[in-house]
């Protein structure tokens, strides 16, 4: 009887084991597909290419959400916009371009509602009024000075007109024609003054500019070389090239400074809002910028609460905030006359 009722226990608890194990089994089993079924964001952008593979990386790696940034021309961005309703392959669920472009979007319609902690911290002179669109991140103009001549100076110049009036000093400056953070500095010192000041001047400085350059990063590399004495410059190139240990020096315009605003929005008709709107909450946070500065972007986030721009040297900047609402045909117009009566003296 002990015999026959011991048998009966370890029977059971075989049942019982092979039970459980089969549903662990089971539950294990499962695991591993929840995590191959990757949720995937799509963004379409205008910003370099380079910029947003360490992006892309870090996010999918982090949150296991693929993000596919779709590079676009304005032109072509403004159609996929406006065909995003229809049955695209790659449909579109949010936008990360530069603010004249969500602006335009904006007011095109394109764009739901965003309202996160995250972008409450966002000062207002960097999203939308009606929530459409975000800032995430800008760049300003400063001087980049080449740290030995600095030392040679009685004095700083500190203001743009201090600058145009500072004798024997050799300048590099990015063509207005060749980037849009250099024609947006043109624009915004119009929209500042006036375009009669801002044409005063310029023609002082064109004597003393070295180059006119193509690149964002040449008159940066030319002032760490010693070529130019300051250069006019973006910020972010000039900050990569310090770390890069070119002997260079910041200087920040007391007068005020334009600057380059990156921002997003989230398009109607997208069925990832949920995962949109995290996304937008990781652009806004410290994340994104140590993964930029791991890779030598330097930009200047939006959000003031962020370690990033606690810890930025130069967070008191004075930033011109008249935007230019001049149209394409104005802009042309302007650089026209600067080409006319400046460029080509």
């Amino acid at each position: 009887m002990k015999r026959y009722t011991l048998l009966l226990f370890i029977t059971f608890m075989l049942v019982i084991i092979l039970i459980g194990g089969t549903t662990y089994l089971a539950g294990y089993a499962d695991e591993p597909e929840e995590d191959k079924a990757e949720q995937s964001l799509t963004v379409y952008t205008t910003l370099p290419t380079e910029n947003l593979a360490v992006l892309a990386a870090d996010y999918e790696k982090a949150h296991k959400v693929k993000v596919h940034f779709v590079p676009l021309t304005e032109k072509e961005l403004f159609i996929r916009m406006k065909e995003n309703s229809k049955s695209l392959k790659d449909k579109g669920d949010l936008v990360l371009a530069d603010r004249e472009i969500l602006q335009q979007a904006a007011v095109d319609g394109k764009f739901v509602k965003y309202v996160s902690e995250q972008s409450d911290l966002v000062p207002k002179k960097f999203k939308d009024e009606n929530a459409f669109w975000v800032g995430t991140w800008y760049d300003p103009i400063v001087f980049c000075a080449n740290r030995d001549y600095l030392k040679t100076l009685p004095r700083i110049p500190t203001t743009w007109n201090d600058l145009a009036d500072f004798h024997n000093v050799r300048i590099g400056i990015t063509d207005f024609l060749a980037a849009d953070a250099s024609s947006n500095l043109l624009f915004t010192l119009i929209a500042q003054y006036d375009e009669n000041q801002v044409f005063t001047m310029l023609r002082k400085l064109h004597p003393k500019v070295i180059q006119y350059s193509k690149y964002l990063s040449t008159p940066v590399r030319m002032a760490g070389m010693g070529e130019v004495d300051i250069s006019i410059a973006v910020q972010s190139e000039t900050l990569r090239y310090i770390n890069e240990g070119f002997p260079l020096v910041i200087i920040y315009p007391t007068d005020g400074t334009a600057y380059k605003l990156t921002g997003a929005g989230i398009l109607k008709g997208t069925s990832n809002r949920e995962a949109a709107k995290k996304f937008m909450d990781w652009l806004l946070g410290d994340e994104v910028q140590l993964v930029l500065q791991k890779n030598s972007f330097f930009f200047v986030p939006t959000n003031h609460a962020t370690i990033a721009y606690k810890s930025f040297s130069g967070k008191n900047l004075v930033l011109f905030d008249n935007v230019t609402n001049l149209s394409a045909q104005q802009k042309h117009a302007v650089l026209d006359r600067w080409v006319k009566n400046i460029r080509l003296k």
